[in-house]
C-alpha cells in the first residue's frame, strides 16, 4: 500500500509552456515560441495533456518544426484517445455515454441542463461531474472537462 499526497498543478501559462518546451525540444527561441503557442492552444495549459503530447512528439518526430505540428495532430489525438479518453468513456453507462456525446455535439461551451428538455435525469449530470467528465459551471450549467475530450468525442460518434 502506498501513501502519498496528491499535488494538483494549475494550468501552465504561455510563458511557463515556453519555459518547459524550450529545453525539452532544444529549439531556438523563435521556434520554441511557436511550438509553445501551439501546445498552449491545444492543451489550454493542462499539464497532463501537455506531457502526453510532448512525449509523443519526442518519441515520433526526428525534428520538431512549428509548421508541421498540425499535420501530426490527428495521430496525437488518436494516441490521447487510446491512452486517456477511451478509458474515460469505457466506464460510462449507455445513458451517460449518450449524454456526453450530446454535449460534444453542441461544442465546447457550457450548456444548461434545461437544453436537454428532461431527456436526461439530473442524476446523470451529477454522476458525470463526479467522474470528472463534466464541470458544473453554475446552477444547472455544465461543460465538458476539456476541449480535447470534446474533440475526441466528436470524432468517435
Amino acid at each position: 500500500m502506498r501513501f502519498y499526497t496528491k499535488f494538483y498543478l494549475e494550468p501552465f501559462t504561455l510563458e511557463e509552456m515556453l519555459e518547459y518546451a524550450r529545453p525539452l525540444f532544444g529549439l531556438p527561441l523563435d521556434i520554441s515560441e511557436k511550438v509553445a503557442a501551439w501546445l498552449h492552444k491545444k492543451t489550454i495549459g493542462h499539464p497532463y495533456f501537455l506531457a502526453c503530447i510532448c512525449k509523443y512528439l519526442m518519441t515520433t518526430e526526428k525534428q520538431i518544426e512549428a509548421h508541421t505540428l498540425e499535420t501530426t495532430w490527428p495521430a496525437i489525438l488518436e494516441q490521447l484517445g487510446r491512452e486517456k479518453f477511451s478509458s474515460d468513456v469505457s466506464k460510462l453507462s449507455a445513458k451517460e455515454l449518450e449524454l456526453i456525446h450530446h454535449f460534444a455535439s453542441l461544442g465546447e461551451g457550457e450548456v444548461s441542463a434545461d437544453h436537454f428538455g428532461g431527456k436526461f435525469q439530473r442524476e446523470y449530470f451529477a454522476r458525470l461531474v463526479g467522474k470528472g467528465l463534466l464541470i458544473r459551471t453554475g446552477r444547472g450549467r455544465y461543460k465538458l472537462y476539456h476541449p480535447l475530450f470534446c474533440e475526441f468525442l466528436q470524432q468517435t460518434k
